[in-house]
């Protein structure tokens, strides 16, 4: 027991032992929070309060997830293997996966993203005879997420909305939305919430096995918890109450994705007996950074109150940086951390903005002076082309009932099989009542659709033989199995173009996951198990630390992450707090505050804050004020560099030999300026790093910053970068290097 409590600060050792009934663990940034939770598990088997099967630890993130396992099987070993730790879509899937009959489902029912969401949705909004400008998929998506969060079904949803016109046809395609979910077989990230709670709402037998299960069940990061979670939460608690909540309302940041600081601002309301503790000592932040972080949150009036405090040194100043213009930001940002590599390398430093638009132009500085990044918020692995192919093909041997899944792979490779066969299929399909895969099947039915017959008779066959052995196979066999018999890798073999061969490599690595999914022919649950994880992977959760990259991201985006040299870009009002946050009240503002706090504590030696006097948004040049979040930090507090002039002139010198490339700088060979770093040399030297694939291919659709929208013509393997051919609309043809033009698929 001594040895769990050891290095632990009197608050965690306090939050450690406290194991009976409600407990509120106010965790502010940096604060140890794992820590305490993990050694917390450790204690309750050490003691022999429950058996390790009995405990379960939530999260929101696999990445989160994973530390969390990592720490409790070092500190218990082999005792802490059977704990449950989980992220809570994992935990829901898990349960839904042995107890989908009850809901109406199979156990092998499908996990939608948002692609196939957003396709879902847009037939449902076609066959209700709705004009889809007036109804968009994301829109659409976005308020039935909202209703699910609310825990509102669509017969609710309906009462809530009645006289409004628009929003009764919303309804309509909820309602039809879910229909066709549950005809699919099929559930999106929200429904694995929400029928979870609706199994142990009219289970009572479930609720009651999964309550003497979870008899300890602690919940990290509560205060991003929607409705729909807290009613989880609280049913599996119900029984034995040994509830242990752990967050902070002040980094409380994800509103419009349903969560209610309420959940943790009123908990001891909700649990009248409740233990409040409080960690407020920080283990990542310098004093300084701290301090300036107190003075911003201090602000916001709906908060629990509690001071960071560290015991680490004062550290440099917070300095805050006025540039003329947002290029000359994104210049003298990336100059200063190439100015400053020797002390904080390229991996350490991460440049943090409020919206996604503006990382365009740190992107192309970081191109333009030879600057490795990494930018969270691309294109995840599981949603490239290829991928997502085989995916759909192992999803229909999974679940037959999933028509998304079968129409993405009934014609790839291709077979011959139109578009005007494939919604005579459809056609049939709803007529009879019944699924693509099932009509496939039956050949029959198939007498009506001409010469492609045969076709689809052939790939039904295929994909029944596919399903025969899965049985008896593993993950990588069927995967590698499919890939022969369909002939997909040798048309790819085939093709032999650069784009080709990135594609195989990606497939090479999907192979590879999939023989993490066991050795065992037998294993009945592993294709389940590697469905469920690909479908659940989020961007964040593949960042390497390790990279000696600059890290790209959105405030939202850096919640849970740590740097030692962090950039804060556009304070400035109306970007940061943003427009509609001013003109929302109070409440939106009060959540640009908390995000404030939660980019700031995301430093742990050096954090910087700049602004632009001009700014260019939607086509317009804006000339905004300060942040109030800057100007509520005293002034003592901040270094502040007006580097209006001073940018120009870097600019100049940067500049004053460059060559304009696709609407980027390339600098020509020169060492820059008396600012610059003595040995930082671009030109002759200069390389960027290509992309392993292309977005786009031959044929493709492109958007360019500059040159607008055209057609790629030829794509060939430069020595250091891909040479792209283009026929713009606007400006006829253009020779590009991918790595700059940064061209868009549309």
């Amino acid at each position: 027991m001594n040895k769990i409590l050891e290095g632990l600060n009197g608050p965690q050792k306090e939050a450690v032992v406290t194991t009976e009934g409600p407990v509120l663990i106010l965790a502010g940034a940096g604060s140890g929070k794992t820590k305490a939770l993990t050694h917390r598990i450790a204690y309750i088997i050490d003691q022999k309060l429950a058996m390790p099967w009995n405990i379960l630890a939530i999260t929101f993130t696999n990445k989160a997830a994973g530390e969390m396992r990592d720490r409790v099987d070092v500190l218990t070993g082999e005792n802490g293997q059977d704990v449950w730790v989980s992220t809570f879509h994992s935990m829901c899937a898990k349960i839904l996966r042995r107890n989908a009959e009850k809901l109406g489902f199979t156990s092998s029912f499908s996990i939608y993203d948002t692609d196939e969401q957003k396709t879902l949705i847009k037939q449902v909004v076609a066959s209700l005879e709705l004009d889809k400008k007036n109804y968009p998929e994301k829109s659409m998506l976005s308020v039935i997420s909202s209703a699910k969060n609310a825990m509102q079904t669509p017969d609710l949803f309906e009462k809530e909305n009645m006289g409004d016109y628009r929003m009764q046809k919303v309804s309509d395609i909820y309602r039809a939305y879910q229909e066709q979910l549950q005809k699919n077989n099929a559930m999106d990230f929200d429904d694995l919430l929400l029928k979870t709670v609706e199994l142990f709402e009219y289970n009572e037998d479930v609720l009651s096995y999964y309550q003497d299960r979870f008899r300890y069940i602690h919940v990290d990061e509560y205060q991003d918890t929607n409705a729909v979670q807290f009613r989880l939460v609280s049913l599996l608690a119900k029984k034995h109450r040994n509830l242990c909540v752990v967050g902070d309302d002040d980094q409380s940041i994800y509103k419009f994705r349903g969560a209610d600081i309420r959940n943790i601002l009123d908990f001891e309301k909700t649990f009248p007996d409740t233990v409040v503790i409080k960690l407020e000592q920080n283990y990542r932040s310098t004093k300084n950074i701290l301090s300036v972080a107190n003075e911003v949150i201090r602000n916001n009036q709906g908060r629990k109150e509690k001071t960071l405090w560290t015991k680490n040194g004062e550290g440099p100043q917070v300095e805050f940086y006025e540039y003329e213009s947002a290029y000359d930001e994104a210049d003298g940002v990336i100059r200063d951390i190439i100015q400053n590599r020797e002390k904080f390398p390229y991996g350490s430093c991460a440049v943090l903005y409020r919206t996604n638009a503006q990382s365009r132009i740190f992107e192309e500085k970081c191109v333009a002076y030879n600057v490795p990044y990494r930018m969270v918020g691309g294109v995840n692995f599981y949603q490239r082309k290829e991928i997502k192919d085989l995916i759909s093909y192992l999803k229909t041997i999974e679940n037959g009932r999933d028509d998304l899944a079968v129409l993405r792979i009934i014609n790839v490779p291709r077979r011959g099989i139109g578009n005007v066969t494939l919604a005579r299929l459809e056609s049939i399909a709803a007529e009879a009542g019944m699924t693509l895969y099932d009509v496939i099947r039956e050949e029959e039915l198939l007498s009506g659709i001409g010469r492609a017959a045969g076709k689809i008779a052939d790939f039904g066959r295929q994909l029944a033989g596919f399903r025969e052995a899965a049985a008896g196979i593993t993950v990588k066999d069927l995967l590698e199995k499919v890939l022969d018999e369909t002939g997909y890798k040798a048309e790819l073999i085939a093709e032999d173009t650069v784009e080709s061969k990135a594609r195989l490599e990606n497939i090479e690595e999907l192979i590879s996951k999939a023989a993490e999914f066991g050795d065992e022919p037998d294993d009945q649950e592993a294709l389940s198990r590697f469905l469920e994880e690909v479908a659940l992977v989020a961007d964040v959760d593949s960042l390497n630390s390790d990279e000696d990259r600059v890290v790209l991201m959105t405030l939202h985006a850096a919640k849970g992450l740590e740097f030692p040299k962090v950039y804060m870009a556009g304070m400035e009002e109306g970007l940061f707090p943003g427009r509609m946050a001013a003109f929302s009240g109070e409440d939106e503002i009060e959540e640009e505050r908390r995000l404030c706090y939660v980019g700031m504590t995301r430093a742990k030696e050096f954090l910087a804050l700049t602004a632009a006097h001009s700014r260019m948004i939607n086509g317009e040049t804006t000339f905004p004020k300060t942040s109030r979040f800057v100007n509520e930090i005293p002034s003592n507090m901040l270094r502040k560099k007006i580097r209006t002039a001073a940018a120009k002139s870097m600019k100049q010198a940067a500049y004053k030999d460059v060559d304009s490339i696709n609407g980027s700088y390339r600098p020509k060979a020169r060492i820059l300026g008396t600012n610059a770093s003595a040995n930082y040399r671009v030109g002759k030297d200069f390389t960027t790093e290509r992309a392993d694939s292309l977005d786009y291919a031959v044929g493709d659709r492109v958007r360019h910053i500059k040159f607008g929208e055209g057609t790629v013509e030829k794509i060939e393997e430069g020595k250091k970068d891909f040479e792209v051919t283009v026929r713009f609309d606007r400006v006829g043809v253009k020779n590009l290097f991918a790595s700059f033009a940064k061209l868009k698929k549309v």
